[in-house]
């Protein structure tokens, strides 16, 4: 009897999104089949509990209070021997060094092809740890520089290098629009890190942020 195709359980909080990846892992019925799928990190744990997929396949960011980086750590907590595999549109390196910190066995980008990406989920169900590969070689020197201790504020609390920009103009007093044309981006996408920072430095608000960011000396 030939190798059993590899059972998937996809998580992200769009269904069309979803629905974009089971069409297109469909096309390789004898590698993957995917096995059940969840919005949210709340609804993927009793899942993946009573599936007990070969990998996770979880977008980073999720509706509800728990990401994607969450869901990681709960599942290999659950259970050490779980694959979970990271699926963002982030090509972030400090989303990649969350990742593995949480357990997770990969971290690909949405924009990988898609014979690539079957290739890196059976590599990760054989234990590998799988990077994305237009990603691989900046985090190996990202992480050469994070050794040497040469890297950005916040670096140390998981803030990724554009959070500690907008974090640096939060503490200037800036606000959503104006940090929006420093930076020459939509203001959604600042509301977006600005929420990231108060989540990782555990605040309510911008004072609150920019008070960690004083005792912590980030900015002179």
């Amino acid at each position: 009897m030939g190798t059993q195709p590899l059972r998937l359980v996809m998580v992200d909080d769009h269904e069309m999104v979803l629905e974009g990846l089971k069409a297109l892992l469909a096309r390789f019925p004898g590698r993957v089949r995917v096995v059940g799928q969840a919005v949210s990190a709340d609804e993927a744990e009793p899942l993946v509990a009573a599936l007990d997929p070969d990998v996770v396949v979880s977008d980073v960011r999720l509706r509800g209070s728990a990401s994607g980086l969450d869901l990681c750590r709960r599942l290999v907590e659950a259970n050490p021997d779980r694959r979970v595999v990271l699926l963002s549109a982030y090509d972030d390196e400090q989303y990649l060094f969350q990742a593995l910190r949480a357990g997770a066995a990969g971290y690909l980008l949405k924009s990988i092809d898609r014979e690539e990406l079957v290739r890196q989920l059976e590599r990760a169900a054989k234990g590998e740890t799988v990077v994305d590969p237009t990603m691989a070689g900046r985090a190996a020197a990202s992480a050469a520089r994070l050794q040497a201790g040469e890297f950005w504020p916040g670096a140390h609390l998981s803030l990724t290098q554009r959070e500690s920009e907008v974090l640096g103009f939060l503490v200037a007093g800036l606000s959503n629009r104006a940090i929006a044309s420093k930076l020459v981006l939509a203001e959604e996408t600042v509301k977006s890190h600005v929420r990231a920072i108060f989540r990782k430095l555990e605040v309510n608000d911008r004072a609150g942020a920019v008070a960690v960011a004083l005792r912590e000396g980030l900015y002179q």
